[in-house]
């Protein structure tokens, strides 16, 4: 009589496995990639809608045609926080009549709000 062999899985059965994981997250990577992206332009978009609103109250309390960032983000402002989701840099000073443009957004893309 033969002694039976300790129940466990073969090296080749590790391996399919593996393979079969390392498909599953190839084809699940970009999909995640594009979803991450999308969200991103989104919060941005919403930031920069938020900075023209403000921008536009400001214009229409004190009459001017340019403000400051400084004049619309902080604490006692029209924006309270702004939140950086993507390293993207917003522009300094906004004119009434111009398009909002964020840049380096995730490093590569840029966002316009507005005309």
């Amino acid at each position: 009589m033969k002694p039976k062999p300790p129940p466990g899985f073969t090296l080749v059965e590790i391996m399919i496995v593996v393979v079969i994981i390392g498909m599953l997250a190839a084809l699940a990577i970009p999909g995640f990639q594009k979803i991450r992206s999308a969200s991103q332009d989104k919060a941005v978009l919403s930031n920069a809608r938020q900075l023209a609103a403000a921008t536009d109250q400001y214009m229409m309390e004190f009459g001017r045609s340019t403000v400051g960032i400084d004049m619309l983000v902080g604490s006692t402002n029209y924006v309270k926080n702004l939140e950086l989701v993507a390293n993207e840099t917003y522009p300094t000073t906004y004119q009434a009549g111009v398009a909002i443009t964020v840049i380096g957004v995730a490093g590569a893309r840029t966002i316009t709000y507005g005309l």
